[in-house]
């Protein structure tokens, strides 16, 4: 029914899609009005902003496809550039990940899926997406975990950000058999990187207008690791005193997100317990499908799906959501400063789901076209 059901929405989009004469108008309208920008004219290759994509492991090909149908059907003025790196597929090598990381370095703006990490010791602890990371200085990984209405959760209303510290802590790659069976991992902790992502934490809750900052730890074991983080961060919160600033003992933040996520905003953490934190707090508003995400340094900008899962079960099937990454592709768009084009596919999007006519399991050569038909149905 769900399939037929999209047909028949499928067909009223296309009917109701304008004229080949008015789609060019609006490719030109929306072109005029990005480059009347100096900063973005500058940036600009024969007319359209150069982004890298790496479309990652499992459906994450799949994704980008309909990320590209999206933006085709839209006018929107940006020109791709593809990369295929995966552990799994071999296709990773060291002159691949030079590739990728000389084409982020010169375009500043990336949309990635997820690169799969096998669990398979082969000599190398750090993942080919970690050395992506690190080698970009990407330290700040912001995951906006929101309500969509039109998905029925538990919870309903929800408008929490995640902040995460992601080149250090217990994602060091940092371990060794110390005697026969005994494995060290360290976790390491910086107070320059603690006082960097407590700052830029508090700065995203002033930018953004948001009232309160958690930070997240475990200080009562971790004495001098997690004491650390949790010492920078209150230096940090004396900062700005306008905005509210409160600690939580990382297990019990779990239980809080489950039974009232009401009582937050903006959270800030280390890196495992970011990790685990955007995953559950995904599902709270329906799962790794839906949940936008990017990563940032002092240059580059990345944006990805907020709980990274490379769903490869769903290869094939067509049964895959594009939702998270075609918002993260409209997040992109709006950190490149095209407002009108961000703006159209995130209400599109919103609105297609708020019909309450397609399931998350809708197929999703269905969905990239129903997303940008959205705009005109409704």
């Amino acid at each position: 029914m769900a399939a037929l059901s999209g047909v028949r929405w499928l067909t009223r989009a296309l009917v109701a899609a304008p004229k080949p004469g008015a789609w060019r108008g609006l490719c030109t309208s929306a072109v005029a009005h990005s480059v009347s920008r100096n900063q973005a004219e500058d940036m600009r290759v024969e007319g359209a902003f150069p982004v890298t994509m790496v479309p990652g492991d499992g459906v994450g090909p799949e994704l980008m496809h309909a990320v590209k149908e999206v933006f085709k059907a839209g006018c929107v003025p940006v020109e791709f550039q593809e990369h295929y790196l995966s552990e799994v597929q071999n296709m990773a090598s060291e002159e691949k990940l030079d590739q990728v990381l000389s084409s982020m370095k010169e375009n500043k703006v990336a949309l990635i899926g997820k690169i799969h990490t096998p669990m398979e010791y082969k000599g190398e602890l750090a993942s080919y997406d970690m050395r992506l990371r690190r080698k970009l200085d990407l330290f700040a990984n912001v995951v906006h975990v929101k309500s969509l209405p039109g998905y029925k959760t538990r919870h309903n209303n929800l408008d929490l950000v995640i902040i995460r510290e992601q080149t250090e802590g217990e994602y060091s790659s940092l371990e060794h058999e110390s005697a026969r069976g005994v494995i060290e991992c360290l976790k390491i902790v910086t107070r320059t990187k603690s006082q960097r992502i407590a700052k830029f934490a508090f700065d995203y809750a002033t930018k953004k207008g948001r009232d309160k900052v958690t930070a997240v730890h475990k200080a009562n074991i971790m004495k001098l690791g997690d004491g650390l983080f949790l010492q920078c961060c209150e230096e940090v919160a004396e900062l700005y005193p306008k905005i509210k600033f409160e600690t939580m003992i990382i297990d019990n933040c779990c239980m809080q997100l489950v039974q009232n996520p009401y009582q937050f905003d903006v959270l800030v953490m280390p890196n495992l317990y970011g990790n685990i934190i955007d995953n559950l707090a995904a599902g709270l508003v329906g799962g790794a499908g839906v949940v936008p995400g990017e990563s940032y340094s002092a240059e580059y900008a990345v944006f990805e799906m907020g709980a990274r899962h490379p769903f490869a079960q769903a290869v094939g099937r067509n049964i895959a959501n594009p939702t998270a990454m075609l918002l993260s592709a409209s997040n992109m768009l709006r950190h490149l400063n095209l407002e009108y084009h961000s703006n159209m596919i995130a209400d599109a999007v919103k609105k297609v789901i708020k019909v309450g006519k397609f399931p998350c399991a809708i197929p999703s050569f269905l969905l990239h076209w129903l997303f940008y038909g959205a705009s005109l149905i409704f």
